[in-house]
């Protein structure tokens, strides 16, 4: 994860050295997700055929180039963008073929903690990244921050070669792998249309879809966000924005596993509906509020992005033990698709928010921002009564 936040790190010098508008520079952080997006369900229905260590270790090569090639070839707009999408694709190989390792050690009760501790470390790789990429982007220049980011893939796949052994993938399909068309192997259909027949599937789905919008538009810009507030100040900050972000990031961390123990006592859709409200909630607060001071802006971005990833892991670990087992990784491909489909919206939405809303210069178009990444959290309960045919409840 090493070189997930350093384009964010890096988006507002980024966006003054090439001249960019705020869309631009949010379609740049879209295109990590575009990336993503286009390959997670074919690495993901592969596992249910192949052994999942091999193509982890293709990922981390995958991420290891793009973030050198941003490193060493970036210099404008599309070039950044392409760099971006490289680096989707090469994690979209690690995040949901690692967690389909890790589900098929543990079973029952310890599957769902190892779960949330397996999406919480997603969190602890945001905060290393954010804390490298500032300190060599401001120590060295903008270009090692990339190029330093390389390294993190390559001791990943090491740390997960060594620590796992070959497992035979279950033979799930009526047809041979080679028998299958392309378009098969990358959009599963038949696999999906199985795993969609559960409800509760299709509601963590549509709940991880509306989730990552909001967190990886936030993740995107919450640096740029920082920085403007600090510009804000009269008096002087003493970390700068990018080492916030990284400080925010490590505290949200047990938010994901404490919000999954609290979800399995108190029902996981009540938790996950109440914490979506309540996060967006806070989001535009922090937009409005921007001006006031530092110590408190800050608080308000921690428990926005406790808020945030306060269902994260309940989610991944509602689908995880929802999913029809014969068609688990498909699943897992199709809900990785649509939460990081939605990701690739996310970034771009709230750079032209921005944008349409008078600028980056005012705190109200901030606060217009974060309400349109955040406009689906705030109708996920009506979207899950939908689902289940009632509110959602404590205990369900």
């Amino acid at each position: 994860m090493l070189g997930f936040s350093s384009y964010a790190v890096n988006l507002v010098m980024l966006k003054s050295l090439w001249s960019l508008s705020n869309t631009e520079s949010g379609l740049i952080a879209s295109g990590f997700f575009l990336g993503y997006m286009a390959c997670v369900s074919m690495w993901s229905a592969m596992t249910d055929r192949r052994d999942a260590r091999g193509i982890y270790g293709l990922g981390c090569l995958l991420s290891t180039l793009a973030s050198a090639s941003f490193a060493l070839l970036a210099e404008d707009f599309f070039s950044a963008f392409v760099c971006q999408i490289a680096l989707g694709v090469g994690v979209s190989a690690t995040y949901m073929p690692g967690l389909r390792l890790l589900s098929e050690m543990k079973a029952g009760a310890s599957q769902s903690r190892y779960v949330s501790f397996y999406t919480a470390f997603f969190g602890l790789g945001v905060a290393l990244s954010l804390l490298l990429s500032g300190w060599a982007s401001e120590t060295f220049g903008w270009r090692w921050s990339f190029a330093m980011s390389a390294s993190g893939p390559l001791l990943a796949w090491v740390l997960v070669w060594t620590a796992t052994r070959p497992k035979a993938a279950p033979q799930t399909q009526s047809r041979p792998l080679g028998a299958q068309t392309f378009f098969e192997v990358v959009f599963p259909v038949r696999a999906w249309s199985l795993a969609l027949h559960t409800k509760p599937v299709r509601g963590y789905m549509l709940g991880y879809g509306v989730h990552c919008l909001e967190l990886f538009a936030a993740r995107s810009w919450t640096v740029a966000f920082l920085t403007f507030s600090i510009g804000l100040q009269s008096e002087a900050v003493p970390l700068s924005a990018a080492a916030l972000a990284a400080l925010i990031n490590l505290v949200s961390i047990p938010s994901s596993i404490l919000g999954n123990e609290v979800a399995m006592r108190v029902g996981r859709r009540f938790w996950i509906v109440l914490v979506m409200c309540s996060g967006s909630v806070v989001g535009v607060l922090m937009g409005l509020l921007s001006g006031a001071p530092w110590w408190f802006v800050v608080l308000l971005v921690g428990l926005h992005s406790m808020l945030i990833m306060a269902d994260s892991a309940t989610l991944t670990a509602g689908l995880v033990a929802s999913a029809p087992a014969e068609v688990k990784g498909a699943a897992m491909g199709l809900y990785s698709l649509l939460g990081f489909g939605a990701g690739a919206v996310g970034p771009a939405l709230f750079g032209a928010a921005l944008d349409a809303s008078g600028g980056s210069a005012q705190p109200v178009a901030w606060a217009l921002a974060f309400l349109c990444i955040g406009v689906g959290c705030l109708a996920y309960p009506l979207m899950d009564r939908l689902i289940f045919g009632r509110f959602a409840r404590p205990g369900s």
